[in-house]
This record gives structure tokens, sequence and C-alpha cells, in this order.
């Protein structure tokens, strides 16, 4: 049977703009629930039709819309700074409608799902349910190095304008290497005005509040399904809005209403059981439309169905398991301290990590950081995915990576939560940067990422502060993300420490210039990360048993 879509409908937003798109009509009669579906993505793509013809062929409305300014949309695409309240106002049309029951759901991945925050925060009274997939987080949270960094700037190639850019003719590299980082779009030959106003604002100010939405949750009363997957390169959002929700949102109905699905997945969640080199076996693929219909039948059409409240996709052992919680209840904290004779360079050196401390050596490990030669971080060009599951024995090679390696397990050990490294470090510049990563040491050598990040010591204290480095011992903490990973028995576990992670974090010129987006200098670095009884660097997360 044809679908029944009504296309090319306008919708005017309350400064008189028109939003364009296709609503597509269940077979059954009205009233009907409704999904609001927005993109900056062109709505024709063939995987949101997909989209629309399932949730409509199951008795839900779709509307499947170009955000302002994209595709057939009327006014200027500004990432985010409209759409809180032009979503409220769709829900509100929506809600308006004589075929509408008035329960309407949002649902969409990226964009499309930070977009949902953005406009939850507005409060449309109609708004009864999301489904947030690969939320971005609020500024300077997946990156904080007070700039846009590298990558960022393919992202905005590609929704520049009204229309689908196509990147692939780009010498991305060239346009990396741009220094000051505030001309990024002279080098691609494309005018991007408000990467500039972005970049004269670099630290968390009221220009970046505008679109925060992650110190809110106490003013959202939605009930909310998470989806992300573990090589997710905004994964860190998934987490924050589901911990900020079941703890701090409006009412007790919404706390419990908050379920989480995270598989082996990148930022595409759920298309394949192989990212990179590492198969994650057939149960890496799952159902996930009907989990997603399961969610709005019973936030919207208000249907009994019990849902887990954690889906977790453990690697290693690549098997699911479901829990009541995360962090996940039973998990036990767990340190692991690094050590080292002072010459845990490279791979190659003698850095350990060990979980006795009677067992540290007191000392220190140093290195040159020069961002003229950065460490690389491995991942595709454009930022349609950065990083995966990659082999960093190479990188390891380098004696500007630190490299502090466990014994060889003799029993699995099962790391399931967020990972964190508390560093003591010095440097004889006024500010520079430190990187964590953790990974998983196979017999064969393969030095499999899991998770990372890092800090730029001027907001060591803050992104809403400068606060330049003075000389001495300085603590830092870097949020390493969050993983679930079987370390299996045979196997190591490695934690990497540098100064760069090149080009997925802009370059830190050592310099202190307080505008780090003009700079045009740079200089090399001296840093150490100190391992003693009084200053025990080491990594923190949770461990299943």
């Amino acid at each position: 049977m044809e679908k029944r879509i009504k296309r090319y409908v306008k919708i005017r937003l309350r400064d008189g703009v028109n939003v364009v798109g296709d609503i597509y009509f269940p077979d059954s009669s009205p009233p009907y629930s409704t999904i609001v579906f927005r993109t900056p993505y062109g709505r024709q793509d063939q995987r949101y039709r997909d989209n629309a013809y399932f949730f409509s062929s199951n008795g839900y409305v779709f509307l499947n819309f170009d955000v302002r300014g994209r595709g057939d949309s009327d006014g200027e695409f500004v990432p985010y700074f409209n759409e809180g309240k032009d979503g409220y106002d769709i829900i509100e049309w929506v809600a308006s409608q004589q075929w509408s029951n008035g329960m309407v759901g949002t649902y969409g991945a990226s964009y499309s799902a930070r977009i949902q925050w953005l406009t939850a925060i507005e409060s449309p009274p109609h708004l009864k349910a999301m489904v947030s997939i690969v939320s971005p987080s609020d500024p300077f949270v997946e990156s904080p190095t007070g700039v846009q960094d590298p990558m960022h700037l393919s992202w905005r190639y590609l929704v520049s304008g009204r229309t689908y850019k196509d990147p692939s003719d780009v010498n991305w590299d060239d346009v990396y290497r741009t220094i000051p980082l505030k001309d990024m779009p002279e080098k691609l030959g494309y005018d991007i005005p408000d990467w500039r106003e972005d970049m004269k604002h670099q630290t968390l100010d009221d220009y970046w509040k505008r679109i925060c939405y992650q110190n809110k949750f106490n003013i959202i009363d939605v009930p909310v399904m998470h989806i992300s997957g573990w090589y997710d390169d905004e994964q860190i959002g998934t987490f924050i809005n589901y911990i900020g929700m079941r703890n701090h949102s409006l009412s007790n109905y919404s706390r419990e209403n908050q379920a989480i699905i995270v598989g082996p997945w990148p930022h595409g969640v759920n298309k394949s059981q192989k990212l990179g080199d590492i198969d994650f076996g057939p149960q890496a693929i799952i159902n996930l439309p009907d989990l997603e219909l399961k969610w709005f039948r019973k936030h919207l059409d208000g249907q009994d169905i019990t849902i887990k409240r954690s889906r977790l996709f453990i690697m290693g052992i690549n098997e699911w398991k479901e829990f009541d919680d995360w962090p996940v209840p039973g998990t036990e904290s767990i340190k692991f301290f690094i050590t080292s004779g002072g010459r845990a360079n490279s791979r190659f050196g003698d850095g350990k990590l060990i979980l006795d401390t009677s067992a540290i050596t007191e000392g220190e490990d140093s290195y040159i950081y020069d961002p003229e030669n950065p460490v690389p971080f491995i991942t595709e060009i454009t930022s349609a995915q950065i990083g995966g599951p990659d082999n960093y024995s190479s990188v390891e090679r380098r004696d500007d990576v630190l490299v502090y390696t466990s014994e060889i397990l003799e029993d699995d050990l099962t790391v399931l939560g967020d990972v964190r490294a508390v560093l003591y470090i010095k440097s004889d510049a006024p500010d520079t940067d430190f990187m964590a990563m953790l990974t998983d040491v196979w017999p064969n050598g393969y030095s499999q990422r899991l998770c990372d990040g890092m800090v730029r010591t001027r907001y060591r204290k803050g992104m809403d502060k400068i606060v330049f480095l003075e000389g001495g011992v300085n603590e830092i903490e870097i949020d390493m993300w969050n993983t679930g990973h079987t370390f299996k028995k045979g196997h190591r576990i490695r934690v990497d420490i540098s100064s760069s992670a090149f080009p997925k974090y802009s370059r830190n010129p050592n310099t202190g210039s307080m505008d780090i987006a003009s700079e045009t200098n740079m200089r090399k670095a001296r840093n150490t990360v100190i391992h003693q009884m009084k200053f025990p660097s080491r990594i923190e997360t949770r461990v299943l048993r």
C-alpha cells in the first residue's frame, strides 16, 4: 500500500521563518501520536525516509523536517543557536493539529539528538518522550581546548550553506595544520562566518551558555532512551545525559524512566559487527528499531511494557549484558598506579602499571612535546568518525609517548565504567596539554585503543577561566570517558600519556598566549609526569567481578 505522505509542508516559526518538511501518516484513523525528527543533512536522505516509513507503518505520524537554513527551510543556519525555540514551535504546532492526540516524541542522532535536548529545556508542554542517539555535549565537554578543533571544520564545511557538501576533494591534512586556527577556513577556501566568532570565545562564557543544556536537567521532565557506542566519538554526552536525568530531572517519573543502550559501535550505531580490525561478532547488531518503538509505545501510547534500564555490550567477550542502572550496581572502584625507573618513554621503556602503591618507584618521567611534530591520533580524515579500536603499537614507539603496561593478566578482568587519569605534572611551558589513553595489549602486541581524553592545562580549574601554570607540581584530572571491556587472560592493560593527539585536538603551541586561536608561534615544552607516594599518578575506573 502506498504511504500517505504530505510533502513540502511549511511550519511558520515565531519569528516568521518557515521550516519545511514531509509528514508521513499511518494507514489507521486519527488521532495519532507523533514523532518529530529534524536534520541539517537533508530530509530526503534514504535512511531518514526509512525511519519515517518504519514509524508511520507502526501507527505514528512522523515529521521529517529540514532545520532552519538547511535544505528547503528558510532562515540562516547557525549550528544549535536557534534549535531550542524552533523545536518548541514545531512540537506545539503538531499538538494543535486535528489529527494529533497531543502526545509528541522526538527522535534522532548526533545533531538531531542534541537539538532534542535544546528543545527539552524550553519545556514544550506536549513533549512526552525522546530517543536520543549519540548526542553531542555542551561546548568544550568533548573537546576541552577552548577553540574549534581541526576536524570540526570538516563538519562545518559539510553543513555550510543549504546543501550537502562533498569533503572528498579537500586536502584536509593541509587544512588541519593551518595556523592561526581562526584562519583555517581561508585555507579551505570557504568562508564560514560563525567560525571566527566562535574562536573569539575561548572560555565557557555567555556566548556558549546559550546552547548549554547539561546544567539544566532539573527542568526537564521527559523519559529518554539514550543510545551510543563505546567508539562513538561523542560518547561522553550519552552518559552525562543519562546520569543527569536519573539524578536530577524534574519529576520522579522522569528520573525512573531513563534507559541506556551502548554497543560496540562508532558514531554510526548498529551498522556493522566489525569496526576497523576488530570483529565484535554477530551479536553486535541488534533490533534497535524495535527497542525504540517500544519506548514510544510505552511513553506516548501508555502501553505496559517493561524495558531494562541498562543494556550494555561487553567487548572482549562480545556479549550483551543487562543491568539495573549506570554506573553499574555491584562494580568496584579500582586504581592502577603508574611507575617506572625514570624512562617510560615508548613501549620499549620501563613504564609499569601496578595495583600496589608500595611498589611505586619514587621518580618521574619526562619528554619533549614539539607541536610541529605532534603525536598522531589514528582516525579517518574527516569528522564522520574520529578514531576506533585502532592499533597504537606503532605510535607507542615514539619517545614523546609515556607508556605504562601491566603484567600479563592471569584471569579475565572486566572494566565497566568511567575511566579517569589523575596525574601530577610539571612543565617548563606556561600552558600545555596532557593526553591519556587506555589500551588492551593482545599477546601478539596489538595495542587496542579503548578510550582516551585530554586536559589543556590553562583550563585545569574549569573551562570558565584561564589559569596558567606557575611552576611546581600540579594535579590534573583527565576524563577518559567510559568503556565496557573484558581484558582477557594473557592480555595486558596499558596507559599512554602524551601531549598531543592530532588532528583530533588542536595543537597547543605552549606559548601561553591568551588568544590561542590567533597564535602563530610555537615552542617545544618539556613535560613531566610524577609518580611518588606523595604524588601517586594513577588511573581510576570500575571493574565487574
